[in-house]
């Protein structure tokens, strides 16, 4: 770091196409000088807000390891313009390459390193950021992050036929009709989201304020994906990060859930195609391991960052 921030504050943006002032809000958990890079949290939705990756605090905890969250522009304690809404030409992946290239380049990290996480959607982004291979990225950890959206679908898809056949008529009658908003609709994706994307029970606090940015501000998400989990309609519907993915030059880390909704399917090309790769499904979680199953989560993560090494025993051949 060039200078001393404080552990929380804000970013200013300079953001074309609006006369709004802009920024970035952002936290971090221990001491950005201390010698070991920190860890960028990139978290999902599009849209969700930093708060359910609180429990990445542990790498810090436990493993010495400094850990920077921020809300992505347009969601959480950072600038919001719902005025932007189905604008596809303003929400785009360069615009938040450039917010984290911002963030890195505001606590002077190229010399001295970083490492990223990147969570569902902020896999995606991640994946994109690192094949660009930008300055002072030491390792990268892609976290129940497709690799293809149309793959991510199809898995999608196959879970979806699991369900019983009620749900499954709820689904695709609400989706039909463009009832979204329906209660309807929204019951029948609970039962999804029980199976494939949280299968604690309550679901942890953090998880639930960040369901609710989405639900408070959908401006990123129906923007840039769709109206819902399973029906793609923005521009990442066609999105396929891992045709760039043999330019990533770090060493990657890939975790997914066994039960997750971005199945092995989605996955699968990101090891195929990253040079330096290393995959583990997590047996007992769906999309949020690092709550499923959090001490052996963190303990992989951990010891990736600090020795660069994965048990050989939980590796995905």
């Amino acid at each position: 770091m060039t200078a001393l921030k404080p552990s929380e504050g804000k970013i200013p943006l300079q953001i074309p196409h609006t006369d709004k002032p802009c920024h970035t809000w952002y936290k971090f958990v221990g001491d950005l000088d201390c010698g070991v890079p920190p860890l960028i949290a990139l978290h999902g939705g599009p849209g969700a807000g930093h708060e359910y990756l609180l429990s990445l605090s542990d790498l810090h905890t436990k493993f010495g390891v400094p850990v920077i969250f921020y809300d992505q522009f347009g969601c959480g304690q950072s600038t919001h313009l719902p005025e932007k809404a189905g604008d596809e030409a303003f929400w785009t992946i360069d615009l938040f390459i450039y917010e984290l290239d911002t963030l890195v380049d505001y606590f002077g990290l190229r010399d001295s390193g970083f490492y990223l996480l990147g969570q569902s959607w902020g896999g995606m982004l991640a994946g994109d950021y690192a094949s660009r291979q930008p300055v002072g990225l030491r390792k990268l950890i892609l976290a129940d992050a497709p690799a293809s959206s149309p793959f991510m679908e199809r898995g999608m898809q196959g879970l979806i036929e699991e369900l019983p056949e009620d749900v499954q008529r709820d689904i695709d009658e609400c989706q039909k009709a463009g009832e979204f908003e329906s209660e309807r609709y929204k019951e029948a994706c609970q039962v999804f989201y029980k199976k494939h994307l949280c299968r604690l029970d309550p679901w942890p606090p953090e998880f639930l304020i960040s369901m609710g940015h989405l639900e408070g501000d959908g401006t990123v998400y129906r923007t840039m994906y769709g109206p819902s989990e399973f029906y793609a309609t923005g521009p990442l519907k066609h999105w396929e990060g891992f045709k760039t993915a043999h330019k990533i030059n770090v060493e990657v880390l890939l975790i997914n859930g066994r039960y997750d909704e971005v199945t092995d399917l989605a996955v699968a090309p990101w090891f195929q195609e990253i040079p330096k790769v290393k995959w583990i499904v997590m047996e007992n979680s769906s999309h949020i391991p690092h709550y499923e199953e959090r001490e052996r989560y963190m303990q992989i993560v951990g010891e990736f960052l600090s020795i660069g090494k994965v048990r050989e025993e939980d590796l995905r051949v």
